[in-house]
């Protein structure tokens, strides 16, 4: 593929990633998850981050898998080439916060460790085997983040 053709397919996916997200949350919120709330078998959590360039919040529908208190994400970004903009911007500001159904709370996010990301990888694909699919497509290690609960997090509805 050359380089403007290989360009414009890159632009088309982040748009069309954008409109599918973008759908995602407005039914997820109307419905407090019950509608787009579930996929491979694991729930889903709404994300929200701070742009690391525009300092803007930023929300993306995820997946993810309870661990202990914590909530386990994972940065596959569909395989895709480039990491997912939510993780770049939780590596420059790891404060967020999570809708999960209508319950909203801060979270401070991290990489899982070497030790901890093989725990969790095998936990995740053995629910969504989708995802070592994903592992596969992408020229990169696909990170898991963990969102552990803040102090004095926010737990109203949302």
């Amino acid at each position: 593929m050359t380089g403007s053709a290989a360009s414009t397919k890159g632009v088309l996916i982040r748009r069309g990633l954008k409109t599918v997200g973008a759908l995602h949350r407005f039914v997820y919120r109307a419905t407090g998850g019950r509608v787009g709330g579930r996929i491979w078998g694991l729930s889903i959590l709404l994300l929200t981050t701070t742009g690391r360039k525009t300092g803007r919040s930023r929300t993306t529908p995820l997946c993810f898998l309870p661990d202990g208190g914590s909530l386990v994400v994972v940065a596959s970004n569909g395989g895709l080439p480039w990491f997912p903009a939510w993780w770049l911007n939780l590596r420059a500001e790891p404060r967020a916060t999570v809708l999960v159904g209508r319950s909203r709370r801060a979270v401070i996010a991290r990489p899982a460790s070497p030790g901890e990301r093989e725990r969790l990888w095998a936990a995740i694909t053995t629910i969504a085997p989708g995802y070592l699919e994903y592992e596969r497509r992408a020229p990169r290690v696909v990170p898991l983040a963990i969102l552990r609960p803040a102090e004095g997090g926010d737990d109203r509805g949302g």
